[in-house]
């Protein structure tokens, strides 16, 4: 499940891509805010971290505010989710970035759980991998297929 947090992450970059497509100005907070239907207040520490983390820039001034740096296909929404979130494994002995043992566990090798989180959690990242930040905002195709494949699976 992602976070609050990240879902207005995900609004305010798609905001700025759009942005970027069209006019291509820095938009405020109070812009993304309003366009996103984003709280301000929360909005500022995220973007805050997105320029940090290096998707953003800002520029100062009367036309200033914040402004895609990198382009939409070069976001990758499973390296985003992992950014605002941390690690997006269900189990942290899955995680490669973050891996620690089970304490309950005495051998993942033979471990079921950890077995079938673990083809779970493949199939997801698989998907969230492929995914970038143009795939939201150009509502491709490409994203309508691969939905349409989970929600099949689901059925």
């Amino acid at each position: 499940m992602i976070t609050q947090r990240t879902k207005y992450a995900l609004k305010a970059l798609m905001e700025l891509a759009e942005e970027a497509a069209g006019a291509g100005e820095a938009l405020t907070i109070e812009q993304i805010a309003q366009r996103s239907g984003t709280p301000k207040r929360f909005l500022e520490h995220i973007l805050l971290d997105l320029k940090k983390a290096g998707y953003l820039g800002s520029k100062r001034g009367r036309a200033g505010g914040y402004v895609l740096i990198r382009t939409p296909r070069q976001i990758s929404i499973g390296e985003l989710l992992r950014e605002v979130d941390g690690p997006i494994a269900p189990l942290s002995c899955l995680s490669r970035r973050a891996y620690q043992p089970c304490e309950d566990c005495t051998d993942e090798a033979s471990c079921r759980i950890r077995k079938l989180f673990g083809q779970v959690f493949y199939a997801y990242l698989l998907l969230v991998e492929s995914l970038t930040l143009a795939d939201l905002v150009e509502r491709t195709d490409r994203l309508d297929r691969l939905l349409a494949g989970v929600e099949a699976a689901g059925e």
